[in-house]
């Protein structure tokens, strides 16, 4: 059985946060312009598969600014997560483990064989 851990609330907390920027930032890098700069279109088959893009207005002075907040409160809470105190009170060798368990925390537990039911 895997070993739990007593994560303090600030650190759940900053993991929490952590989850939610990263998912932001990617929706909006989804949702932008593939290139920040205006570009023509272009179409690629010299390559081991073809690629292709539109052209592009690139991003606004906005969009630019809104990416660049998102990837700094990433980085903030990358560092604080990463620094933490509680890091620093575990045994080395339990440290690999007790990080992988908060970065899973968020997720519900997995049904175990026994609990489902064939219906």
């Amino acid at each position: 059985m895997a070993a739990t851990h007593d994560f303090p609330g600030d650190l759940l907390a900053g993991q929490e946060e952590l989850h939610q920027v990263r998912a932001e930032l990617l929706a909006l890098l989804k949702r932008l312009p593939w290139s920040v700069e205006p570009a023509d279109g272009f179409s690629d088959d010299n390559g081991w598969r073809k690629v292709e893009r539109p052209a592009t207005p690139g991003w606004t002075p906005d969009e630019q600014a809104q990416v660049e907040k998102l990837r700094e409160r990433e980085r903030e809470l990358a560092v604080f997560v990463s620094s933490h105190r509680y890091w620093f009170e575990l045994p080395a060798g339990d440290r690999v483990d007790a990080r992988m368990a908060l970065k899973h925390t968020h997720e519900p537990p997995p049904r175990s064989a026994s609990s489902t039911t064939n219906t």
